[in-house]
């Protein structure tokens, strides 16, 4: 089967620095795939470069097979991507936010449906961006990804600022427009949510491949979360002791 995403030796560079170094992954079509590491250790600007948002400064991204290192407009046009919260438009009503991403009138809703209640968007559609707190503006992108026609979608560390309900929610919807063919790639500081919801997952570490989470390594964490959380945190500090 080929692979939805593949990367092999990828570099990014952010301000003239490099972030990343020789990333490689593999993600499998209709999977969720969970990046974890700690803060500083390039999983945002990854994922940036990933969906196009940075270039890639070397290495090989396969998208479904096709080499797109070198096309950013071309890996942004692949993948339904959630902008940062606060980089939402002040001045456009909720509605008006989806209905620009989507191109295409309502179209959006019959997207958004899996996630309709998950997100609340009944209460949101007629905000003001302006007048939308943390959480809302957080929805309110999280739906901005979904609403064009992607079979691939990237979130950034999608359930910050959202209550444990809607954390839980969000989760479970995700989970079942995974299981029905969508494939997500995640950031997440969550272990629970990785060991619960994903399938095959990595850990960064400065910049590099500091562990790669298995389907089998996964499923165990499932049955002893304890277990995972602790052998990744121990692992997480000790690449990270000497920063």
């Amino acid at each position: 089967m080929t692979a939805a995403v593949a990367l092999s030796n990828a570099a990014v560079k952010r301000g003239g620095a490099s972030v990343t170094h020789e990333i490689a992954l593999s993600v499998s079509p209709g999977s969720w795939f969970g990046l974890i590491g700690a803060n500083g250790s390039g999983k945002t600007s990854l994922l940036r470069a990933l969906g196009g948002r940075l270039p890639f400064a070397g290495g090989s991204c396969l998208l479904d097979g096709l080499e797109v290192a070198g096309d950013r407009a071309g890996r942004a046009r692949h993948f339904g991507f959630a902008p940062p919260p606060d980089t939402l438009p002040d001045m456009l009503r909720v509605r008006e936010v989806l209905e620009l991403v989507s191109g295409s009138g309502e179209a959006y809703r019959a997207r958004l449906e899996p996630l309709w209640q998950a997100l609340g968007l009944d209460g949101l559609m007629e905000r003001w961006i302006g007048e939308c707190s943390a959480g809302m503006r957080q929805r309110a992108a999280i739906a901005t990804a979904f609403a064009g026609e992607h079979a691939a979608v990237i979130l950034d560390e999608p359930f910050n600022w959202l209550d444990p309900v809607a954390a839980f929610d969000l989760r479970r919807a995700l989970r079942a427009m995974v299981d029905d063919g969508l494939t997500l790639i995640t950031a997440l500081h969550d272990l629970g949510t990785l060991a619960a919801a994903c399938d095959t997952g990595l850990m960064l570490a400065d910049g590099r491949c500091a562990m790669e989470l298995s389907r089998e390594m996964l499923a165990a964490a499932r049955r002893d979360p304890l277990a995972f959380e602790s052998a990744t945190i121990d692992r997480l500090r000790s690449r990270t002791a000497g920063r």
